[in-house]
């Protein structure tokens, strides 16, 4: 009945705010000068504030990135923390531009709820986490356990359909943020708590003992995570696909936010002028911007890769290993379409 409830209010909000979807994002964020992005609650390398209350963050830098592209200024963004339960509630009735948080794309939410999702950011799968003492080295021993898991989310689902799969039973505890969940868990309320393998590496990296708790190996699910927005503006979802494309592409040819002025000036590449508006084409007009929009995007906190190492990488406290997030060229799934 939650789920129904919940269908019929996006629903609700997704027929309202059409009769304003042709009204363009883009010019509505143009009229305000500043870029209503939602993001998690907090979580660890993904979206956290730091000691002046800033918002920082794998997520928050694909934010400053687009705001840089369609502003002029990466800083013209403004915040909204969403869980699990708001953040579709949010993006449907208006209330944000744009929604990059820990997302996964799934067909009920690009058809049913009317979003339209740009290309996926990190591949993730969800996995497991227990306190060593448990004894537990496989999902597969879980059987009969607690398991903290946030409500709202494709975990629940993934969660029932293992362990329906495996014939086993659990008993669920509920939960609407990342934080709720640590504290419970480390309170001993449940046995496990499960969401994607980078939030559990996440929320690991946070305790004050993390080598008291490990990630069980199974992974139980695709998560193609990434920044969404509403359907009905295929002008806006454009700039938000192409401003993350673009930051692939970056980091393919070798563009940095220290040497994109430089290599503006200088390469001789095609792809790399296309990119980083040194030719005549005008690219950038074609979807309502300069021939800078790709340029200042990098800028504002580097390519694909950068962004990655800076807040998620093996330097970071998560350390996580890019894996299947490693360029196409390296082993990985990150390809960027040609802009050309």
């Amino acid at each position: 009945m939650k789920t129904k409830l919940l269908t019929l209010a996006l629903g609700t909000a997704a027929l309202a705010f059409s009769a304003t979807a042709n009204a363009a994002t883009l010019d509505d964020v143009k009229a305000k000068d500043f870029l209503q992005c939602g993001v998690s609650t907090g979580f660890p390398g993904f979206a956290f504030t730091d000691d002046n209350g800033d918002w920082q963050g794998f997520d928050p830098a694909f934010c400053r990135a687009v705001a840089a592209a369609v502003l002029g200024d990466a800083s013209k963004v403004k915040f909204t923390p969403t869980t699990g339960k708001t953040r579709f509630t949010a993006l449907a009735s208006g209330e944000i531009d744009m929604l990059a948080r820990n997302t996964t794309e799934t067909f009920s939410r690009d058809v049913d709820l009317k979003f339209t999702f740009a290309p996926v950011n990190y591949y993730d799968g969800q996995g497991f986490m227990v306190r060593k003492d448990l004894g537990v080295d496989s999902a597969l021993g879980l059987s009969s356990a607690t398991i903290c898991i946030q409500t709202g989310t494709t975990t629940e689902l993934n969660l029932a359909d293992y362990f329906r799969a495996n014939n086993m039973s659990y008993e669920p505890v509920p939960v609407e943020t990342n934080a709720e969940a640590q504290e419970k868990y480390l309170a001993n309320a449940c046995d496990a708590y499960t969401t994607d393998a980078s939030g559990l590496s996440a929320t690991r990296s946070a305790f004050e003992n993390p080598d008291d708790h490990i990630v069980l190996p199974e992974i139980i699910s695709k998560e193609p995570l990434g920044p969404l927005v509403r359907q009905g503006d295929d002008q806006w979802a454009d700039i938000v696909k192409w401003t993350i494309l673009a930051l692939i592409t970056a980091e393919e040819v070798g563009v940095t936010a220290g040497n994109a002025d430089q290599m503006k000036a200088d390469s001789t590449d095609p792809n790399i002028q296309r990119l980083l508006g040194a030719t005549e084409d005008n690219y950038g007009a074609m979807f309502g911007l300069d021939n800078d929009w790709a340029l200042r995007a990098i800028k504002a906190g580097g390519n694909y890769g950068e962004i990655f190492a800076r807040y998620l990488g093996t330097e970071t406290p998560l350390g996580i290993e890019r894996g299947v997030n490693a360029l196409w060229t390296d082993g990985g799934l990150m390809y960027a379409a040609p802009i050309r």
